[in-house]
This record gives C-alpha cells, sequence and structure tokens, in this order.
C-alpha cells in the first residue's frame, strides 16, 4: 500500500498493512533547538524535512489562513462592535487561490497524504476579539457572532472551491480548541445557535471533495464528540491524555468516530519502557482501525533526541503489530 491508500484504508475501517506513521502537528521550535544541540542535522528546519529524516510517512498540510499579511497583530488587539469589525474586514479573506496551487504543485500524489486546515466558527472569533470578550459576545453581540461565522463559512467555500480545481484532500480538521480540562468552554445552547449552523454548511462541501471532516480540539472532548456528530463531523484529534481523554470509552461509545493522537507526550521523557507502555495501552483500537497513533499535541522540548528516536522506532514496531 502507498500512504493515501493505507490512510483512507484505516480510515475505513478496512484491511491495512500497517498503520499510518506521522504527526499531525508541527515540531515546536522549543524542541528543534535542543535536538539540533543533541546531533539532528542543523539545515533541517521544517516538518517534512525532519519527519522526514525520522522516516515518517509523506503528509502535506495547508492551513488556511483567512487574513491578509498586513493584517493588524498586537498584543491588546480585540474587536468590541460591528463597527470595529467593519474596519478590519479589508483584512480578512484573501484569495489564496494561487497559494493553494503551488502547494499542492509540491504534493506527490499517490504517495503523499494531503490534508487541510480550516479556521473554526469558535476559533476564529476569538482570534478577533479575544479569549474574554469572545465569551461575552454570545451574549453581548449576537448578531456580529453570527455575522463573522456567515462571512468565515463562505470564505471556506470559495477556498474549497479553489482546491477541488487540483486534488482532493484525504481530510480536513476544522481548527476549534473549544475544550479545557473539564469540557467544552460553551454550552451546548451556544454551539447549537453560534456554531452549528455553519458546519451544516461547510461539512457537506468538504465531503463531496471526498475528504473526511475532522475537528481539531484540545482538552476533554468527550461531550463535544457527540455535538460534532450531530452536524456531521466524523474525526476528532489530538486526544490530550492530559485532559482524561480515554479512546477505549469513545470507540465504545461512537464506534465510527475516527481518531488521531492519544499517545500521552508527558510519557516520552521518561524512555522506551514508559513509552511502551503507553503504546500497549493504545494497541486494542489501532488494531480496530479508525484510530492513527500519534502524539497529543507537539513533542514538547523535556524529550531528548534520543527519546524520540525511540519514540518513532516504538513507533514503527507497534504500526506493524496493529495490523497483524
Amino acid at each position: 500500500m502507498n500512504n493515501v491508500e493505507r490512510f483512507k484504508a484505516v480510515m475505513s475501517f478496512q484491511y491495512f498493512d500497517r498503520l499510518p506513521r506521522f504527526e499531525w502537528a508541527e515540531y515546536w521550535n522549543k524542541t528543534i533547538e535542543r535536538w539540533h544541540g543533541e546531533g539532528l542535522p542543523a539545515n533541517l528546519m521544517n516538518y517534512p524535512q525532519i519527519s522526514g529524516y525520522f522516516g515518517l510517512d509523506a503528509y502535506e498540510h495547508l492551513w488556511i489562513e483567512p487574513r491578509h499579511a498586513k493584517f493588524p497583530v498586537s498584543d491588546n488587539f480585540s474587536i468590541k462592535n460591528r463597527n470595529d469589525y467593519q474596519q478590519i474586514k479589508k483584512y480578512l479573506y484573501p484569495d489564496l487561490s494561487e497559494e493553494v496551487r503551488l502547494l499542492i504543485q509540491k504534493c506527490r500524489f499517490g504517495e503523499t497524504v494531503f490534508w487541510v486546515t480550516l479556521e473554526g466558527f469558535f476559533w476564529f472569533p476569538r482570534t478577533l476579539f479575544g479569549i474574554e470578550y469572545h465569551l461575552y459576545a454570545f451574549y453581548d453581540e449576537p448578531e456580529l457572532m453570527h455575522e463573522i461565522n456567515n462571512d468565515l463559512v463562505d470564505y471556506h467555500l470559495r477556498t474549497l472551491e479553489h482546491i477541488r480545481d487540483y486534488c482532493k484532500p484525504e481530510f480536513v480538521t476544522i481548527a476549534e480548541d473549544m475544550s479545557y480540562n473539564i469540557g467544552p468552554m460553551i454550552s451546548k445552547e451556544c454551539f447549537d445557535e453560534f456554531m452549528a449552523p455553519y458546519y451544516r454548511r461547510i461539512i457537506p462541501a468538504v465531503k463531496q471533495l471526498g475528504s473526511i471532516p475532522f475537528v481539531d480540539s484540545d482538552g476533554d472532548v468527550n461531550i463535544l464528540i457527540a455535538w460534532l456528530e450531530n452536524v456531521g463531523v466524523e474525526g476528532i484529534l489530538p486526544l490530550e491524555r492530559a485532559s482524561g481523554v480515554d479512546i477505549q470509552k469513545i470507540r465504545k461509545k461512537h464506534p465510527q468516530f475516527r481518531m488521531i493522537g492519544a499517545f500521552d507526550k508527558r510519557v516520552m521523557k521518561d524512555g522506551e519502557t514508559a513509552m511502551r507502555a503507553e503504546f500497549d495501552r493504545l494497541l486494542p483500537i489501532m488494531r480496530q482501525g479508525g484510530f492513527i497513533p500519534s502524539v497529543d499535541h507537539q513533542t514538547p522540548p523535556d524529550v531528548s533526541l534520543h527519546n524520540y528516536q525511540c519514540y518513532v522506532s516504538l513507533l514503527k514496531e507497534y504500526c506493524q503489530k496493529a495490523a497483524c
């Protein structure tokens, strides 16, 4: 099987020769700095270079950036009302057709799994309001919240049309980060009113591409998954163990829901025995399909180059073992 065939087979709960081996998140710059000091060649700087060095599978990622390069960025930036939004709108929703074309031309189709990230209907307004004002805006600026998310979904639909001209991504993630260590940051009522209508517009377009729609949310996603399933989302990542996420319980409750991640990054610094125990925890679900193990967020800088090499060796061993 090539990388694309393997990914599709695993995510369809069909026969696979081994599990895919990749990191869904870019390597943390502080981690890369440490590894350079421990023997990683200095010319290796970005994800494709470093993942290729470690022998991971070829995956190519495009993050759809809904802001122009001249978007005003500062620690104190936030909008408060519709007038503020209208003032900055000229810096939003750029035409990315050329960027999409150039990236897709680099992909080795059949060998490279191509995936796209769209900023979601919790994530993007938060970047405009700031964290505190965003949470108030669900109640203080409901019409503006709808206007922003309507503009955002229109932009995403246009962008997916550009992508359709060139290829069909294997999966699409919608970035939200809307859960913390005890669950979602908003109520189901807020989700249903301010987010669900826009998911019901974007998810069919993702599926028409032949792509699997995922949501990216940190924290405890146990409650959130049911909300997402109801609007057509079919997968989630990164399944952070530190928040108490248990993929065996998720698989039992949501048997067809796809998952990526779940490997507890906190054990990586502790060496082979601890990492092998973590893979043993995940192995029963790995064997079922619909799940790809990966670090449950970026590999932290407390992980030495030697321990990461050990992790990759174990990842390769267990991805093969899962097919037996």
